[in-house]
């Protein structure tokens, strides 16, 4: 069993249901999965900017109106957030570069469907919770929570465009399978989280039994562990702040599921083996 400590380290007022986070230069850009601002919020001055990814950018959303942003990355210091795909509104990606503060939309619309297609999925099956982009690759994270319970890892080829599907299968608890929430990349291992929520539907919340970490390697897919992090949150963000020799320290997120626009942010100390 891996080391662990989790604790919460600060809150931030002004965004809610916080759905994944992004640490670099003493900053947490953060999506919010009702929301169509881009959030920075600044460690040093305690402070949050909301950014508008567009003219009619609002918070709150009703779920029927939600873009549904549930994965932020960083690659070429550009930041992108996406949609998860699980309704035709959900089919938006959004690049916004860190240096000249450019903004620009792209419909997925086509490569959902592709997705879709490589397994088979209902149109409402798809629901990507974590991307993570090399010089190659998009990997695309499957939270398979719906009645096809496909979890797994999308590898989208930017040069031949060709789709590949690897099923990950994680821990139950109350026979309700863990699927992922969020991954990140640190050096050649892939971090992870997953919940188990009792639902059967990427569009309607159920109860939540937990969080788990994990980490798997990219090229292989091998999941090298899997452990629980809490039995009653849903942690839906993940990022790395910082790492010695020893420990590596995350920065965390939940979506809990209510409409107050308070977010707490954890730190998880995983140590080294």
């Amino acid at each position: 069993m891996e080391k662990m400590q989790l604790h919460p380290y600060f809150e931030i007022k002004g965004i809610g249901a916080a759905s994944g986070l992004v640490y670099k230069d003493n900053s947490l850009f953060i999506v919010s999965d009702n929301s169509t601002f881009l959030y920075e919020y600044n460690l040093n001055e305690k402070v949050l900017h909301k950014i508008k990814l567009f003219e009619d950018s609002q918070e709150n959303l009703a779920k029927k109106d939600k873009a549904d942003f549930e994965s932020i990355t960083l690659f070429d210091n550009k930041l992108y957030l996406y949609g998860s795909g699980s309704t035709k509104k959900r089919d938006i990606r959004v690049k916004f570069d860190l240096e000249t503060k450019e903004i620009k939309q792209k419909d997925l619309s086509k490569l959902h469907k592709k997705l879709r297609q490589t397994i088979a999925l209902n149109d409402d099956e798809l629901n990507i919770e974590g991307i993570i982009i090399d010089s190659e690759n998009y990997y695309l994270f499957q939270r398979g929570n719906g009645v096809q319970a496909q979890n797994g890892i999308f590898t989208y080829n930017k040069i031949s465009k060709n789709v590949a599907f690897v099923p990950i299968v994680l821990p139950k608890v109350k026979n309700i399978e863990a699927t992922f929430t969020d991954a990140i990349l640190v050096e050649t291992k892939v971090y992870f989280l997953a919940a188990c929520e009792d639902t059967t539907s990427t569009y309607t919340d159920g109860e939540i039994y937990g969080s788990f970490l994990g980490s798997l390697d990219l090229k292989t897919k091998e999941v090298h562990f899997v452990q629980q992090i809490s039995d009653s949150q849903k942690f839906e963000g993940l990022t790395l702040f910082s790492e010695t020799a020893t420990q590596i320290e995350f920065l965390l997120c939940e979506d809990n599921d209510k409409e107050e626009l308070t977010s707490t942010i954890y730190k998880l100390i995983l140590e080294k083996t």
